[in-house]
């Protein structure tokens, strides 16, 4: 059911399309469900944490609006099948896949063990690509459907000490442009969506200092740090019709970070003080 609240909600004709959200027991990825849930979306929150993705399915009932969670390691082509399964048998087919499950460490690339590497490559990158081929299949049986995908600056921009995480992150870029050309004459578009710093329960803990949080501020063209929903929202714009002749393409979601890298530069004559910055 739309929420009459949502005045865009048909608009975007995203009512009673099937939208499958991975990782999405938390942070990022609910507010994603919850978004397509707002526009009258029907809702698979695939996670492994099951607890959280059944919290998150009860939030999108209490709307009116349907949700069901599904148990996925999206590292196990056998777990990534069987979800896909359960969601045609209760939904249907999916009409749109946000891949947004990921890991994070910290590791040093001459540290690194190659075990924990490929650990990270399966999460961030293979599960993006099986859950890709198990929903593009149910995709190209309904004629056409949209993936987006969730990278991150990362992937642009090395992030060190991370392990591999903006090799993974650079690949999902580059997967979902192989997705769009491939799939293109089946309907399907592909897109990415590359957040910066955003405010989630796992990465709170960064911004309990204010010290920190206002450094980072600083150095944002947006003057805040980004929330779940101003990712959510651009997902859900991609998914839509509304972006219907979009495809291949990387939306940076980051406050106008990526524009802002040569004011840390340091220009004698330039520099603001710091009462001039509060």
């Amino acid at each position: 059911m739309t929420n009459p609240n949502t005045p865009h909600a048909s608009w975007l004709e995203l009512e009673n399309k099937v939208c499958v959200v991975t990782g999405a027991a938390g942070g990022i990825g609910a507010e994603i469900a919850r978004q397509f849930a707002a526009v009258g979306a029907r809702v698979a929150v695939l996670d492994r944490d099951q607890a959280g993705a059944s919290r998150v399915c009860a939030d999108i009932a209490a709307t009116g609006a349907r949700a069901i969670a599904v148990d996925c390691d999206i590292t196990d082509k056998a777990s990534v099948d069987r979800a896909a399964a359960a969601v045609e048998r209760e939904l249907g087919r999916c009409d749109v896949l946000v891949n947004n499950a990921a890991a994070i460490y910290a590791a040093a690339l001459m540290d690194i063990e190659m075990d924990r590497w490929r650990q990270l490559m399966a999460v961030n990158l293979d599960g993006f690509l099986l859950c890709s081929q198990a929903f593009g299949r149910q995709m190209i049986a309904a004629g056409g459907g949209s993936m987006v995908h969730v990278a991150s600056i990362s992937g642009h921009v090395p992030q060190p000490y991370s392990g591999p995480y903006s090799v993974s992150k650079a690949g999902v870029k580059m997967l979902s442009r192989l997705l769009a050309v491939e799939l293109g004459e089946h309907g399907i578009r592909s897109n990415v969506v590359s957040p910066a710093m955003v405010r989630t329960p796992m990465s709170e803990v960064i911004y309990a200092d204010p010290a920190v949080l206002r450094k980072r501020e600083q150095i944002l063209p947006a003057r805040r740090i980004g929330a779940p929903p101003d990712i959510a929202e651009v997902v859900v714009y991609l998914s839509s019709a509304r972006a219907g002749y979009v495809t291949g393409q990387d939306v940076l979601v980051d406050g106008g970070l990526s524009t802002a890298w040569l004011t840390l530069v340091p220009r004698p004559g330039f520099e603001k003080s710091d009462a001039d910055k509060a």
